[in-house]
């Protein structure tokens, strides 16, 4: 294919100044892998620099939440982090998390430290918010009340997370402790999130599609519900993905084995 081609050239060039002893190209399945071997290569090549950028991404994000994205005057915590408890503040910002786990991830790969746990968190968070923030962004907040180049950047930072969760698979193991560490930690969220506020929540990230009424959100109105089946069907998802990609690796071990 001309595409692929391209892009393995592309691949090349990056490979003169990046070069990476990269783990071997397997060939597993789309559900697995469906990003392109020559994008796989460049993205693990790029892993300084793509750690680098999530985790200024991380601190953008804090700053967000912190409802400060333009504004550098005192206070400097105001937004949802202002007006949780501090004890609450792990569970609020679910994108920066999620970011920070991608970074520390691509960093422990290329200092060759063994952290399982820490690939399939990324994975899950970058599955998770790499998809849920597009959709509430598009479908349920809109365009309307942020400015429009916050609004770009916010579907498509999030979109990019999305595709880096599919390099983890080429690095770590996806063991049973490390997937029950994550679905605990997810679901968690999830919980705390829509189902069973504790620490003054919800601590699910503020919908501009929900009305603000007498200084607090209404969470009655459907974009609250249609945000909790986003999340927690994402939560699956990574679920079933994570636990095939164990399958498929097992399979792959047991065959080298034989």
């Amino acid at each position: 294919m001309a595409g692929a081609g391209v892009g393995r050239r592309l691949e090349g060039v990056v490979a003169r100044y990046f070069d990476v002893e990269l783990p071997a190209t397997s060939g597993r399945p789309p559900f697995v892998g469906p990003l392109p071997d020559w994008l796989e290569d460049l993205g693990l090549r790029l892993a300084w620099p793509i750690a680098l950028l999530n985790l200024l991404g991380t601190l953008f994000g804090f700053w967000y939440y912190a409802g400060r994205p333009l504004n550098v005057a005192s206070p400097l915590v105001e937004g949802q982090l202002g007006a949780a408890p501090p004890a609450a503040w792990p569970l609020i910002p679910d994108s920066p998390v999620a970011t920070l786990l991608i970074g520390l991830s691509l960093i422990a790969w290329r200092l060759d430290v063994r952290a399982n746990w820490l690939h399939v968190l990324a994975f899950f968070g970058c599955i998770k918010l790499g998809f849920w923030t597009p959709f509430v962004q598009l479908f349920l907040n809109g365009p309307e009340g942020i400015a429009t180049w916050l609004y770009v950047f916010l579907i498509t930072s999030h979109l990019a997370m999305g595709l880096e969760a599919f390099l983890i698979h080429r690095y770590a193991t996806f063991s049973l402790p490390a997937i029950t560490i994550a679905v605990g930690w997810y679901g968690l969220n999830d919980l705390v999130d829509y189902f069973w506020p504790v620490l003054e929540g919800p601590h699910h990230t503020w919908l501009r599609a929900e009305p603000y009424v007498n200084g607090v959100f209404d969470h009655t109105v459907a974009a609250h519900d249609l945000a909790a089946v986003a999340a927690v069907g994402l939560t699956i998802l990574a679920t079933v993905l994570a636990l095939l990609t164990r399958r498929i690796q097992m399979r792959e071990r047991n065959g080298r084995n034989a």
